[in-house]
């Protein structure tokens, strides 16, 4: 559906004051995924008031002509008000019809040991993915460390942190590394240290344009680029956003100089300072290797945000809905395909 100016301002509220919130499923979001079409499903109860609100991503792919439907951490209700979801999943399938969808996928935010929310799906005839083996499996992080910061001080935090945590966040303070909060004009430093830690690291960082959208869209009431700096010069940056009860960490990256000042302690830190001040329940350090194995190349990531002490979460396995199973299967077996010439194309190349 189009959103008219008082239906978003309205659909806002709703997501800023449900504790299930997610800014993946704001509208914000959605004109960050401007790639994507977007559908908004709202569920209002008898008084016209919002009890559940889906927002659905969609993309056409090239040559099947269908469409794959995406929820990203989609829904946001009382994930056990069955009557709801139910609406939800009706509302969801007429969009399936209208773009002749051939698969539904959702990953909403709500912990794997939530027995009556497994048993209401089941109902609802939505199944769930299994043998989820890596976190290269899944579009949004499975494991997460979420920090519980709701009516906490500062200092009570600081102090529940890991003794080597504390340590490393004051000795970043203590060797001279200040924090500044950048403007847009910062984007393109932001963006080449993304760049140099990607290099470093191994993994994929988006365009600019991307992060640029990423700041314009969600606006300064939801986003900050942090920097920290040594003797006038930024060696790590941050992007966290804030919606409704969380703060999370989005995208974090460091120079390959001064990291013995650890700065990506210190903004970490910072970070969480910010959930404190603007009174938020969570503070989320997003994905983490959930296998908590020393020798997986994701177990340093693990354990440098283990050393915050938040709560270690597993959410639900992706659920979906399949309405064209054949021509899933083709997709299925077509995806399989594309990554097998890819991985040969990076091997010839001396690239793995």
């Amino acid at each position: 559906m189009n959103l008219s100016k008082n239906e978003e301002e309205q659909l806002k509220k709703f997501l800023n004051e449900n504790p299930k919130t997610n800014f993946l499923q704001s509208p914000e979001w959605a004109r960050v995924k401007k790639e994507w079409e977007n559908e908004f499903i709202i569920i209002k109860d008898d008084n016209g008031e919002i009890k559940g609100t889906m927002s659905i991503l969609l993309r056409k792919v090239p040559i099947f002509n269908r469409y794959i439907m995406y929820a990203p951490r989609g829904f946001v209700c009382d994930p056990h008000d069955k009557d709801t979801l139910q609406k939800l999943f009706d509302e969801a399938r007429k969009i399936a019809k209208k773009y002749k969808a051939f698969i539904f996928k959702l990953d909403p935010d709500i912990s794997a040991d939530d027995e009556e929310f497994a048993k209401i799906i089941k109902e609802l005839g939505i199944k769930t993915k299994k043998n989820i083996k890596n976190i290269k499996q899944v579009i949004q992080p499975k494991y997460v460390f979420r920090l519980n910061v709701k009516g906490k001080t500062e200092e009570e935090l600081l102090k529940s942190f890991h003794e080597k945590t504390r340590y490393n966040i004051r000795l970043s303070s203590r060797k001279g590394v200040t924090v500044r909060e950048g403007t847009k004009e910062d984007i393109k430093t932001f963006y080449d240290i993304m760049v140099a830690t990607g290099k470093r690291d191994g993994f994929f960082i988006r365009p600019i344009s991307y992060f640029e959208r990423v700041y314009n869209e969600m606006g300064k009431e939801h986003v900050k680029i942090l920097f920290a700096e040594y003797e006038g010069k930024p060696i790590a940056t941050v992007l966290p956003i804030l919606y409704g009860n969380k703060v999370w960490y989005l995208y974090g990256g460091s120079t390959n100089e001064h990291r013995n000042l650890m700065p990506t302690y210190l903004m970490q830190w910072e970070m969480i300072k910010w959930a404190v001040e603007s009174k938020c329940d969570w503070y989320d350090f997003r994905g983490v290797s959930g296998f908590k194995d020393p020798k997986d190349p994701q177990y340093g990531v693990y354990k440098f945000k283990k050393g915050f002490n938040g709560d270690f979460i597993e959410f639900i396995n992706e659920m979906y809905i399949v309405f064209n199973p054949v021509m899933n299967t083709i997709f299925n077996i077509s995806q399989v395909f594309y990554n097998f010439i890819f991985k040969l194309k990076d091997k010839i190349q001396g690239k793995r």
